[in-house]
């Protein structure tokens, strides 16, 4: 059985066989550096904190995440500076980072030489901008049917009845920006009440052109959320949408949102996606001040694949999704778009243990051809994935402007879950940023759907498997499931987790 509770030792992680002594630097980093080309790294300082293992102890989850910032933030204060100093020294351009003890940097090859001679700075990685495989969206010119056959099937208007919307939760979405003043979002706005106040509710990671073609119709660093493409505003109408006026697209539409945009008209970077997860574990204001780890987000809908094709490491984005599980912030991650082949489940952040992958279906329940299968096989790890399944396929949502669209892929399919985490939390404060056992409780009440398709030696019969994972997420079983067996100890009811 895949294990549930992940005591992932951060350090041995990062200072493991994967990097020989000594800085490593990408070959990729070498080749945009030659000729005298300055060139985008990310620079990985060999300190990091094992944080899973500072909050074991600590009963109180909502504390969590404030020891998780606080730990990190030490980390980071006690072994940037002599990094900051050199990078002022040689006059590069650099961003720090506290999730991941790490730098985004602009330089040359004598800026990557003088770094990959330090002895605390552990790799430089490319941070090359890359172009994500986003789904089309098909605009919706019907009239709105009520709720939408996808929040039917998981069974998400049983829990409203129920007096649950997600209301007390903030959803969080990093995406290509969201249309923040949608008519299905924007009362749900948390920079918003009769006014907006967009401070500790967006950031925006899009500070130049990644895409190349020297303009943005949102801009650049913008104070304000918008989404260059559209995709954002979609998959956050999945998680939370509904404008009162017949259009029930979310899940969850009594939460909450926040956004942070870390693709540029569906051109990202490893950087610009860690720079979210740095804001998502402690919001900042505008001036990206004040940061509070107490205004962090419950749950995240993350629709998006860092490609190691494109220059994206496989560990590149590790950390940073560890940490924000440690901090108790729920991660929903498309599986990705590879499928049918088993095997195709092969970009981070899907990839990790720590995060909870989301394969889609269609309205028959049948697994979407285009969903990745499992294994892992990209790390080594073999690793089962996905995790759960959800609709994905011809999903109704919002999308700019003000307007509504059909589109397919896993991108859809991940909002449905962190929606229905939203909706457990909203019912059960004692669940609230337990995130082990909230995915436990999707995995044991999820729909078993047929097995048609055997990856990376999976039996017939198996559930879990490399196709669907658990299965199909149904929210109003998993609600059931927890009312009956409650808050922990809850080893009795889920003997596929390991304990430590």
């Amino acid at each position: 059985m895949k294990r549930l509770i992940f005591l992932i030792p951060l350090l041995l992680v990062l200072t493991g066989s994967t990097f020989a002594p000594g800085a490593r630097v990408d070959p990729r980093v070498l080749a945009d550096t030659a000729d005298g080309a300055t060139t985008r790294v990310l620079v990985v300082l060999r300190s990091q904190t094992n944080t899973r293992a500072l909050v074991a102890a600590e009963p109180n989850r909502a504390a969590r995440g404030r020891i998780v910032f606080d730990a990190l933030r030490r980390a980071a204060n006690a072994s940037q500076p002599g990094v900051r100093a050199q990078l002022d020294a040689l006059g590069a351009r650099y961003r720090a980072f506290t999730i991941v003890n790490a730098f985004a940097v602009e330089g040359s090859r004598a800026v990557v030489d003088a770094l990959a001679a330090r002895a605390d700075v552990l790799a430089i990685e490319s941070d090359r901008a890359f172009r994500v495989d986003l789904e089309n969206a098909t605009r919706a010119l019907a009239a709105p049917s009520g709720i939408e056959w996808n929040i039917g099937k998981i069974n998400a208007p049983s829990v409203w009845a129920l007096g649950y919307t997600g209301q007390n939760i903030v959803y969080a979405n990093a995406d290509t920006g969201v249309q923040w003043d949608h008519p299905a979002l924007k009362s749900h706005y948390l920079g918003w009440n009769g006014a907006a106040d967009h401070n500790f509710a967006w950031w925006d990671a899009i500070h130049s052109d990644l895409s190349g073609n020297g303009t943005n119709p949102c801009g650049y660093s913008i104070a304000a959320p918008c989404d260059d493409h559209g995709h954002g505003t979609h998959t956050t109408g999945i998680g939370i949408g509904d404008d009162g006026a017949g259009n029930q697209i979310g899940v969850a539409p009594g939460a909450r949102w926040i956004a942070c945009r870390n693709m540029e008209q569906g051109w990202g970077s490893p950087s610009t996606y860690i720079e979210c997860f740095d804001f998502f574990l402690a919001p900042w204001d505008l001036n990206k001040q004040n940061a509070d780890p107490d205004k962090r987000p419950d749950v995240v809908g993350n629709s998006y694949g860092c490609p190691p094709s494109e220059g994206c490491s496989a560990n590149s984005l590790l950390v940073a999704m560890d940490n924000l599980r440690a901090a108790g912030i729920f991660m929903a991650v498309s599986a990705g778009n590879s499928g049918s082949s088993c095997a195709t489940v092969y970009e981070p952040p899907a990839i990790y243990d720590s995060a909870i992958s989301i394969g889609a279906t269609d309205q028959n329940d049948a697994i979407a051809s285009f969903s990745s299968r499992g294994p892992v096989t990209i790390d080594g790890s073999n690793r089962r994935k996905p995790d759960l399944v959800a609709p994905g396929s011809s999903v109704r949502s919002s999308y700019p402007t003000n307007a509504y669209s059909f589109s397919s892929g896993t991108s859809m399919a991940s909002p449905h879950v962190a929606g229905a985490a939203a909706l457990l939390w909203s019912a059960f404060p004692s669940l609230r940023r337990n995130v082990d056992l909230t995915e436990a409780v999707l995995a044991t009440s999820a729909t078993r759907l047929p097995i048609v398709q055997l990856c990376g030696g999976d039996g017939a019969g198996q559930y879990p498997n490399n196709v669907q994972g658990y299965g199909r997420i149904d929210a109003r079983a998993a609600y059931d499931y927890y009312a009956r067996v409650g808050p922990p100890p809850y080893y009795y009811y889920f003997p596929f987790i390991t304990h430590h």
